[in-house]
C-alpha cells in the first residue's frame, strides 16, 4: 500500500460525508457514524483493539447457547467457502468475535488484519466494517474493500448477516472475510447465500434447543414457503416463534411470548392441518397405549384430565 493510498481513501471518506450523500446511501451515513458519531480518522493506523483472554472466556459464556448453536454451521460453511481464502467468524452482539474457522496457511494474514477472536469490531472501535456495520443497522450486508472507514481494512471483504435467538432478539453476527484480491461479485453473492442459510440454520438450532421440550411446527408463508418456527407446549399453547414467524404472524419480536392457543394463532394458516393431524395422531396413540383410560393417558401425555378431555372433543375421538 503506497502512501499516497491512506491520504486517497481518507479524503474520499470524507467528501462524501461532506456531500450529504449520508442521506441517500446506507455505507456514507455508516462512514457518517464513525467520524462524526465515535470520531475515527479513516486514516487512522492503530490495530484493533482486543480483549484479554479473561474477557473473551466472559464473553463466550455470556453466548454459550449460541456458541453451542452454530458449531455445526460454521463448520459447513467453512467446508464451502475456506479453500478460496475466507474465514467464517461468529461474533457476539457487541461485535466482538468470539469463535473463528479459518485455514492455517491464512491465520497470519487475518491476524495481522487483527480479524481474529476477541478483537473489537464494532464501529465504534473500528468504523464501517462487516460485523460492526451489521451489528448496527441488524441486516445482511457486505463490505467490500474500500468501503471500509479505515484504509488499513481495505483490503477485505466482508459480508455479515445477523442472527436472532428463540426470542427473536438480536443475538450476534455470524461473518465471512476475504483476505483474497481476487475475489468476485458472483462469488460475493454465493458467499451471502450460503452465509444467510447457515444463520438460518443456527437460529433454527438455538431455538429447538431452547425449546427442547415442545413440539416444533413450521409456519408457511402465502407462496408456500416456509416462514419460521414455533413452539407448542402439551397444552396445545404456542410459547415460542422464531422472528421469522413472529413476522408473519403479527407477533412483537425481541420479547417472551404470552401463551397463545394454537388454534387462536394458527387457524386457516396451511400449517394449520398439519398441527391438526399430528396432534390426533399423539391423542390417539396415548388413548391406545393406556387402553382407552382418559386420566392415565393424560398423566402420560402430561396434561390434566380436562384438558385432555377438551382435546379428544375436538379431535371428536370416542373413548
Amino acid at each position: 500500500m503506497d502512501g499516497s493510498m491512506p491520504r486517497h481513501h481518507a479524503a474520499r471518506v470524507e467528501a462524501a460525508i461532506a456531500s450529504g450523500q449520508a442521506a441517500r446511501s446506507a455505507l456514507v451515513a455508516s462512514w457518517r457514524r464513525s467520524s462524526r458519531l465515535h470520531h475515527l480518522d479513516p486514516a487512522g493506523r492503530s490495530e484493533p483493539l482486543r480483549l484479554s483472554d479473561a474477557e473473551l472466556r466472559q464473553a463466550r459464556e455470556r453466548i454459550a447457547p449460541l456458541l453451542a448453536a452454530a458449531q455445526g454451521a460454521m463448520d459447513r460453511l467453512y467446508q464451502a467457502v475456506g479453500a478460496s481464502g475466507c474465514c467464517v467468524l461468529l461474533a457476539d452482539g457487541e461485535g466482538v468475535p468470539v469463535d473463528r474457522r479459518g485455514t492455517p496457511a491464512d491465520d497470519s494474514t487475518f491476524q495481522s488484519w487483527g480479524l481474529w477472536t476477541g478483537a473489537l469490531w464494532s464501529e465504534e472501535h473500528e468504523g464501517t466494517n462487516g460485523i460492526g456495520t451489521c451489528v448496527v443497522e441488524q441486516r445482511p450486508l457486505t463490505i467490500d474493500r474500500d468501503q471500509h472507514f479505515f484504509t488499513r481494512n481495505t483490503l477485505l471483504s466482508c459480508t455479515a448477516v445477523p442472527i436472532y435467538d428463540h426470542e427473536a432478539a438480536f443475538a450476534g453476527v455470524l461473518d465471512v472475510s476475504s483476505c483474497r484480491a481476487d475475489r468476485t461479485d458472483a462469488f460475493s453473492s454465493l458467499i451471502a447465500l450460503a452465509a444467510g442459510e447457515a444463520a438460518r440454520r443456527i437460529e433454527a438450532d438455538l431455538f429447538r434447543r431452547a425449546f427442547a421440550h415442545a413440539r416444533i411446527v413450521l409456519t408457511q408463508a402465502a407462496d408456500g414457503s416456509c416462514s419460521g418456527l414455533v413452539a407448542v407446549d402439551a397444552d396445545d399453547l404456542v410459547i415460542g416463534a422464531t422472528r421469522t414467524a413472529r413476522a408473519a404472524l403479527g407477533i412483537a419480536p425481541g420479547r417472551p411470548m404470552q401463551p397463545v392457543p394454537a388454534a387462536d394463532l394458527l387457524g386457516g394458516e396451511p400449517g394449520h392441518d398439519h398441527l391438526d393431524g399430528s396432534q390426533r395422531a399423539v391423542l390417539q396413540r396415548a388413548l391406545l397405549r393406556a387402553g382407552g383410560n382418559v386420566s392415565a393417558a393424560a398423566r402420560a401425555l402430561g396434561v390434566s384430565r380436562a384438558t385432555l378431555h377438551r382435546k379428544l372433543k375436538r379431535f371428536e375421538l370416542k373413548h
